[in-house]
Parts: C-alpha cells; structure tokens; sequence
C-alpha cells in the first residue's frame, strides 16, 4: 500500500471536468445530470483501500444530509485487472452493502482520474452550483482507519456553500491510498 496525500492539479475556480461514467446501477452518468443542483461533490474512491473503508459513514452522512441539494458522486479508477477486489462487479456488492445513496462510477481508462489531478482514495472534489472548484480536499481529520474524528470538514464545507459563505480554506490534503494506476 503506497499512503499518497492529494496534489493541487485542479485549482479553486476551474470548471469540473466532464464525464460520462458507468455507474453501479447500469446507467451512464455524467457531470451534466448534477448542474440541477447547488453543488457537486466528486469523490475519488475504490473498495478495498482502508482510509476509504473508513470513510463509508462519513460518505453516506453527506449523502444523507445534503444529497438533496448537492450532487454527489465516487468514482472508482483503479486498475481492477490488478486490483481485483476493485472491480465493476465488486463496486456493485460494495455500494448495496453499505447502502450508498450517491453514484458510485468506474473510471476504466483512468483519463477522469487525470482529468481532475486525482492522487489518492478517497480524494474529494467540492464544486459550487455553476461546478466551479471551491473545496479539495479531506472528508475529515480523522487520518487514516483509525483515526480520531474531531472536525467534519466536507460537512463545514458543503454548509458553507449552501449557506452562500465563501470557504476559507480551498485546499486541504486528503491522505489515502494511492490510485492503482494501469502500468
């Protein structure tokens, strides 16, 4: 397992990327669909990485409180022919398992990942009603799985957006596992 912490590829104010991704439930989606609501929140993710294990509350509790007014999406762009646990069929059991209420895509060419400078899992991107950067970084500050949660930053974030505030703090590292990139 290589720890990676997330670059600053995307920078506060550039347009989110688009995509047209398979998502769990056999449809494609794509950035388009989500320009309805008051935000998006992208999030770069995969099965088997533990620093996103530890995360599946935290993703369902945004969803939960906020899924309403904001898009939200995972994106899986893990090689799954070397990472099998990662694959199409293994993001279906995860996401009924754990009850995900968002999107959960596959990024089978990577090129979203790279699109968006993605580095690690989880890797959160928070964008604002017109999907212009306002946010990248960390779920939270409870690093790694087992890590003490004492501040909810993407909750802060995303109430700040809706609350028509301006975020202070536009990037702040999310640490994970690196994307299993295809050799």
């Amino acid at each position: 397992m290589v720890l990676l912490e997330s670059g600053e590829a995307l920078k506060t104010g550039q347009k989110a990327p688009d995509f047209e991704l398979l998502g769990v439930d056999g449809r494609v989606h794509s950035r388009t669909e989500y320009e309805s609501k008051k935000g998006l929140l992208v999030v770069f993710m995969c099965n088997h990485c533990p620093y996103v294990q530890a995360k599946t509350d935290t993703l369902n509790e945004i969803c939960q409180m906020y899924g309403d007014r904001i898009g939200m999406v995972g994106i899986n762009s893990n090689d799954a022919e070397s990472y099998p646990e990662d694959s199409y069929d293994n993001m279906k059991r995860m996401a009924a398992e754990k009850g995900y209420g968002f999107d959960y895509l596959v990024d089978e060419t990577q090129e979203i990942a790279k699109s968006y400078g993605a580095m690690c899992t989880p890797d959160p991107f928070l964008f604002d009603a017109k999907h212009r950067l306002v946010f990248h970084g960390r779920l939270d500050d409870g690093h790694g799985p087992e890590g003490r949660v004492t501040t909810k930053t993407m909750l802060e974030n995303i109430k700040t957006l809706l609350d028509g505030g301006k975020i202070q703090k536009d990037f702040d590292p999310s640490i994970g596992c690196s994307i299993k990139w295809k050799t």
